[in-house]
C-alpha cells in the first residue's frame, strides 16, 4: 500500500473511532458531522468525501464496532489467561459496555443487525469457532462439564442469539446484561 493510500485508511479510521466515541456518548441524533471532524480532527468535506452521508457513516461505525468488538475477544480467547479469568474478562466486557453504550445507539445497532446479514456472517465465520474453542478449552481445564454435548452449548447459544435480536428484547435487555452473563456462564445457582 502506497503512501497515499495509507493515510486515507488512517483517516478513516479515525473517523470511525472519533464517531463511535462520540454515538456511544451521545446518541446517534445528537452528534453531528461537525462534530465528528472536530473529534476527528478533520473536515466536514472529508467525511463526506469518505462516506457520502451521515447515514452511511453510521453503518460503517457499525461494521467497524463490530470488528473491534470481535479483534478484542479473538486477543482474549488467544491470550494466556485461565478459563475462570477469560470468563470473567467477558462479563466485565459486556457490562462495560452495556454501561458505556447511549441505548439510542444500542437500539440502532441491534435493528441493523437484523436488518443486515453482516453480524450473521462474522458471527457464523468468527464467533462460532471462538465460543467452541472456549467451551473445549473450558471442558479439558475442569471447568464445563464434560458431559454436556458442544450441540447442547451451541444451540443455547443460538437462543439466547436468537431471542436478543427481537426487538422487544433488545429495547430491554441492556440493564440486564451482566445478570444474563452471569447466568450464562454459572447458571441460577451462581458460582460454586
Amino acid at each position: 500500500m502506497d503512501g497515499f493510500k495509507k493515510r486515507t485508511e488512517m483517516k478513516k479510521q479515525t473517523i470511525l473511532q472519533a464517531a463511535l466515541t462520540l454515538f456511544l456518548k451521545h446518541g446517534l441524533q445528537k452528534v453531528s458531522i461537525a462534530m465528528i471532524a472536530n473529534e476527528a480532527n478533520v473536515s466536514q468535506v472529508t467525511i463526506y468525501n469518505y462516506y457520502e452521508s451521515k447515514d452511511n457513516l453510521i453503518h460503517k461505525v457499525i461494521h467497524f464496532y463490530i470488528d473491534k468488538t470481535y479483534q478484542d475477544y479473538e486477543a482474549l480467547l488467544e491470550s494466556d489467561l485461565d478459563f475462570p479469568d477469560k470468563i470473567n474478562q467477558i462479563i466485565f466486557n459486556k457490562t462495560e459496555v452495556s454501561q458505556e453504550i447511549h441505548e439510542e445507539l444500542y437500539s440502532y445497532l441491534m435493528k441493523d443487525l437484523n436488518d443486515s446479514n453482516y453480524l450473521d456472517r462474522i458471527y457464523q465465520e468468527k464467533g462460532l469457532p471462538y465460543f467452541k474453542k472456549l467451551i473445549d478449552e473450558g471442558k479439558n481445564a475442569g471447568y464445563i462439564d464434560p458431559a454436556l454435548s458442544e450441540h447442547a452449548i451451541m444451540y443455547f447459544i443460538q437462543i439466547l442469539k436468537d431471542s436478543m435480536q427481537k426487538e422487544a428484547v433488545y429495547e430491554s435487555i441492556l440493564p440486564l446484561t451482566e445478570d444474563i452473563m452471569n447466568i450464562f456462564f454459572y447458571g441460577i445457582m451462581g458460582k460454586r
